[in-house]
């Protein structure tokens, strides 16, 4: 196994890659780390070849700590320095990223990051793709070498990518608990060349010999949030008991290769060929596991290995949902269920235009609906109507020449529409689908295959010559509310 991978061509890191989110952790309740202190404990982890360290904006002091250790380090220009931006839902303009990426680069004391990535937490927003779109302009002025993405689902990566975003990496959950990763993300990493960052791979402390054999924790007896986080994962996948036979699996194959669950366990994802390296997390000052990391990197599983474990998790249940679904929608498999320990609200996408006490309407703000007079939707009582929407934004098109790219864009307007007038997308009962060349019907037809999955309303698909070039879908909706009119 190559024991470097290339992110981009500029951007060559160790396959495992050191995470420092445990920093913030460690200074809870106010207690500050000293940060020239704590940044040598960073020096063994380089001497040793991991040289490459993940950071974000809430992860306490850890961006301080990191550019200490890269800035005082006779090889500082081997040091990788990788770290996030989770800004909250709602409009962003560029000042604000421009903001938000110089408060990283102060911080680390530092002009240019080396992967600045992003997260958001509502993609019926188009606020996400401005980010990013952002975050571009500022790689071109050099303040970020490299633009990623952090727990970004399938269909998203793929709209940002068909938009000209270059996105060389997306951060997710990703374990031999969790294979998400190898469903829809791995379509759309094969063929834009986007390579995962995985974390998780030790589902927070649970793939390791401490819990071979043990009875079942309660949520309430679990100590930490990474702990409270992954037994909702181990509960998704089929509960403690399968999950002990995964563990037996694990420990046979570690005591083949004389290491532990945990190493085979991270070692395992590296088998997905989408995963440049994985992330494992440090208490820095306290237990390094240097040696336990090197020894990953240098095992070799073979035929009858592999296909140990994957007998193993082939008894468990899939995690649900794609890729970061675990932050957009229930079940929330986060620390408390839900997003309250992340976000107080999430605010609507449009504000509705009250014209009567019986009608509501809303508007996207395209050229499109002032120049031909309509709203982007209406609702009459209890009904709403979604008008015909295409991949607009402003005055761009989204997505591209990839026609699910732009599918599942005009899918988040309808939603966006919707909730913004009280409804759910689960409230549509017809879909009307229009497409520009027939060629584009299948993969047109999956984006709303999977967008309204189980909703399954009634839908009529054909081909139309649409107005506008560059435009390949059109869709429009109805929904019925289950609720007293307005």
């Amino acid at each position: 196994m190559n024991k470097i991978a290339f992110l981009s061509t500029s951007l060559p890191i160790p396959r495992l890659i050191i995470g420092l989110w445990q920093i913030a952790d460690m200074e809870k309740d106010n207690e500050q780390l000293d940060h020239v202190k704590t940044a040598k404990y960073m020096d063994a982890y380089v001497a040793a070849g991991f040289t490459a360290f993940d950071m974000a904006d809430h992860y306490g002091s850890s961006e301080i700590i990191a550019g200490e250790c890269k800035n005082n380090h006779p090889d500082k220009n081997s040091i990788r320095l990788f770290t996030k931006w989770v800004p909250k839902p709602g409009p962003i303009d560029k000042n604000e990223v421009r903001k938000a990426v110089q408060h990283a680069l102060n911080r680390m004391q530092q002009t240019s990051i080396d992967l600045m990535q992003f997260h958001a937490w509502h993609y019926t927003d188009p606020s996400w793709l401005d980010a990013l779109t952002f975050l571009k302009e500022l790689k071109e002025e050099g303040l970020t070498h490299n633009i990623g993405v952090t727990n970004f689902d399938a269909h998203h990566l793929r709209i940002a990518l068909a938009h000209g975003i270059p996105i060389v990496s997306n951060q997710i959950s990703h374990s031999v608990i969790d294979r998400r990763a190898l469903g829809p993300m791995k379509a759309v990493c094969d063929q834009y060349g986007v390579q995962l960052l995985a974390y998780g791979t030790l589902a927070g402390g649970f793939l390791s010999n401490r819990w071979l054999g043990k009875e079942e924790p309660s949520l309430e007896a679990l100590q930490t949030w990474s702990q409270m986080k992954y037994k909702r994962f181990i509960d998704a996948a089929g509960g403690w008991a399968v999950f002990q036979q995964l563990l037996i699996a694990l420990e046979q194959t570690a005591t083949k290769h004389g290491t532990s669950i945990a190493n085979i366990a991270s070692r395992h994802v590296l088998e997905n060929n989408n995963v440049a390296a994985v992330i494992i997390g440090a208490r820095l000052g306290e237990n390094a596991h240097i040696k336990e990391h090197q020894t990953l990197l240098n095992i070799d599983l073979d035929a009858n290995d592999v296909t140990l474990i994957e007998d193993a998790i082939s008894q468990l249940s899939p995690v649900p949902g794609n890729c970061g679904d675990e932050y957009q929608k229930p079940p929330f498999l986060t620390a408390s269920g839900d997003l309250s320990h992340h976000l107080e609200t999430i605010p609507a996408v449009y504000t509705p235009k009250v014209i009567s006490d019986q009608r509501k309407q809303v508007y996207s703000d395209t050229v499109w609906e002032e120049f031909a007079g309509y709203s982007r939707a209406v609702r009459k009582g209890n009904r709403i109507f979604v008008s015909g929407t295409t991949a607009t934004h402003g005055n761009l098109i989204v997505g591209g020449s990839d026609a699910a790219a732009q599918a599942h864009f005009v899918i988040d307007k309808i939603e966006a529409a919707i909730e913004s007038l009280g409804g759910r997308l689960n409230d549509v009962v017809r879909t009307r689908i229009f497409v520009n060349d027939i060629k584009d019907w299948e993969p047109v037809a999956r984006a709303h295959g999977y967008r309204f999955k189980t909703i399954d309303p009634a839908n009529t698909l054909v081909q139309a010559k649409l107005v506008g070039e560059g435009y390949l879908v059109e869709i429009e909706a109805e929904a019925v509310l289950d609720e007293k009119p307005i």
